[in-house]
């Protein structure tokens, strides 16, 4: 009970984005409401484009949208820190693969994505599903086993699910949702849907044999699939 109170008083206690901005993020927030102030910025590292034209380095945004996108990955790393002290004091069984490190990958995937589009991943999945509109309290009462979980409790860490927001869940096999993802983009393109699939792996799935036949077969049918590596080494 002891160690039940002592998580519940960390949860609560969650510093804010707000709290953890350094002087340049308080400095966008106060601009935050500006939506006709726009910036200019400028990629760190060029994109390299296989038969196709890479991206520009440049991309116009605002201060708005950049503090949206930091309070969204503050939120997901206190998130995920979160589940750690509770796994750590054995309020959340079994696995619990967290995401920490990799925030920047679900926020700018969605930033770029409709809630029309298909995303699918491995079980580092609980940042995906807070940026597809899950909530903190559907998130940590799937960790915890409870009904009000987006699984009902029943999957855990490994499978969050919110099909009604294009989120097709996390998967415990590693690389097996690859081709569930394609076979999202085939039902996509079966019914005209105009719409994409994305399917998330990370490095040590890309030597799948399963991912290498789903690329292919995503390229003979033309299927609106998207393959996108977090490779967190």
């Amino acid at each position: 009970m002891n160690s039940l109170v002592r998580a519940r008083s960390r949860l609560l206690h969650l510093p804010t984005a707000a709290t953890v901005a350094t002087p340049l993020l308080r400095q966008l927030r106060r601009l935050s409401t500006d939506d006709s102030t726009t910036l200019t910025i400028e990629t760190s590292v060029p994109f390299t484009g296989h038969k196709i034209e890479p991206p520009s380095r440049s991309v116009e945004t605002t201060p708005k949208e950049l503090f949206g996108f930091f309070r969204d990955m503050a939120l997901m790393r206190r998130m995920e820190i979160a589940a750690d002290s509770l796994y750590k004091a054995k309020l959340i069984r079994g696995f619990c693969h967290l995401y920490d490190g990799q925030e920047a990958v679900a926020v700018g995937m969605e930033a770029a994505t409709t809630r029309r589009d298909c995303i699918i991943t491995a079980y580092r999945d609980h940042c995906i599903y807070l940026a597809r509109g899950g909530t903190l309290v559907e998130a940590f009462a799937e960790l915890m086993g409870r009904v009000a979980g987006c699984s009902k409790g029943k999957g855990g860490s490994m499978h969050f699910y919110k099909k009604e927001n294009g989120f097709f869940g996390g998967h415990g096999i590693v690389g097996a949702q690859v081709p569930l993802g394609c076979g999202l983009a085939f039902a996509q393109k079966y019914v005209k849907d105009e719409a994409v699939s994305f399917a998330l792996y990370g490095d040590g799935a890309a030597n799948q044999g399963q991912l290498f036949e789903a690329l292919n077969i995503s390229a003979l049918w033309d299927l609106p699939a998207i393959l996108v590596c977090e490779n967190n080494h």
